[in-house]
């Protein structure tokens, strides 16, 4: 069975940042422990930032320099490797502090740092550099718009990889976990400048953040997002094709009549859809198998974007469709294409499941096609 997730910021992780702010009061790692296990794991990063606050120092200079005095030495960084490889091995050692420790730093600067922007920042530049400080410059943002976005204008150019990622993903309108930064939201031309700039990053690791960004802003602006697409698509390279396409993941999706036209899958499908399940009925934690197959009816070559909805169903009864990735395909005068794809009903912690009558269908150039009824057993 795999290690619970919590786990990442255990007892070890407690005992590692005592070892290195060892001159900070002792009380640092009790306060850590008491009650750390029973704890899931977001509040277990903040259940040992609060035990950082009550130990640290309270002026804030002298406990960010506590915090930094404790980082694990990075080496050097080189603009072509790709820090995103890195990541499940930053952990704490003898030389010092990194990994999943550093969220509870993070929630320290945070908390006592609002009112020293510029200080704050010069921390989470640290701290990022051997985790992210993704969730931490949020509250920064909010309150000090202007300092940040100068800092992340400077930041754009770092040599380090972590830094320029921190750039697109501390500003991404609606990350995952984070603070919603809703000022982005309403208006996202604040950031599209960094974006310009960040798409073309030599790393991965960052062009990946620029097109989640992108693709939190087409929620809220699609209009925007097509337009970037229409702007920039044309010449770009396959790694740039590759962001645009991630960019674009969203409205492709939701069937968005004017993102399908700008790849140029805006025209309906001229032919016929049969889709066939393995088994009507499912039990939750198990898969089901779905059968597609496409025979095209046309003259002419179509290029066809085949995403697989399952309906799913909700508490109060409704079935409401998630998209799943299925694929883009160039299909032939009379040509027929099959393919499997495995449907998952395990349970996971961003969507509850309902047993009863569920849906499948699939959705080409935006439009459904072959509805199926499923069963899901308790």
């Amino acid at each position: 069975m795999a290690e619970p997730f919590k786990n990442l910021i255990g007892s070890a992780v407690v005992q590692a940042v005592s070892h290195h702010l060892r001159r900070v009061d002792r009380g640092f790692e009790a306060l850590a422990l008491n009650g750390l296990e029973a704890l899931e794991f977001k509040a277990r990063a903040q259940h040992v930032a609060a035990a950082l606050l009550a130990t640290l120092p309270e002026d804030f200079d002298a406990c960010a320099t506590w915090l930094e005095r404790s980082l694990k030495a990075v080496p050097p960084p080189r603009r072509e490797h790709d820090p995103d490889k890195e990541l499940g091995s930053l952990s704490s050692d003898d030389s010092g502090v990194a990994g999943w420790a550093l969220w509870a730093y993070g929630e320290v600067v945070a908390q006592r740092g609002l009112h020293q922007p510029e200080r704050a920042l010069q921390a989470l530049h640290a701290i990022t550099q051997r985790f992210t400080a993704e969730f931490a410059i949020r509250p920064f943002f909010v309150a000090h718009p202007e300092v940040v976005l100068r800092t992340l204008h400077a930041w754009q150019h770092d040599p380090s990889a972590h830094v320029r990622r921190l750039v697109s993903e501390g500003s991404r309108p609606r990350l995952p976990w984070g603070l919603r930064l809703q000022s982005l939201v309403a208006d996202p031309s604040p950031t599209l400048p960094l974006l310009q700039s960040l798409q073309h990053d030599p790393s991965e690791y960052v062009r990946r953040s620029v097109a989640n960004h992108l693709n939190d802003i087409g929620k809220d602006h699609p209009a925007v997002l097509v337009d970037w697409v229409q702007t920039h698509r044309p010449g770009a390279s396959v790694d740039h094709v590759r962001l645009l396409r991630h960019a674009s993941r969203h409205l492709i999706k939701q069937g968005h009549a004017p993102m399908l036209q700008a790849w140029g899958v805006g025209q309906p499908f001229e032919g016929d859809v049969t889709l066939t399940l393995s088994s009507p009925r499912v039990s939750v934690g198990e898969a089901v198998e779905l059968g597609v197959t496409l025979r095209s009816r046309c003259a002419q070559a179509q290029e066809l974007e085949v995403d697989v909805r399952v309906h799913f169903r909700k508490a109060d009864g409704q079935l409401r469709p998630k998209a799943f990735k299925g694929r883009r395909l160039k299909l032939g005068p009379g040509e027929q294409v099959s393919w499997v794809h495995k449907l998952s009903f395990k349970p996971v912690s961003t969507r509850a499941l309902h047993p009863g009558e569920q849906g499948v269908d699939v959705q080409v150039n935006g439009t459904p096609a072959g509805w199926l009824g499923l069963t899901l057993l308790p």
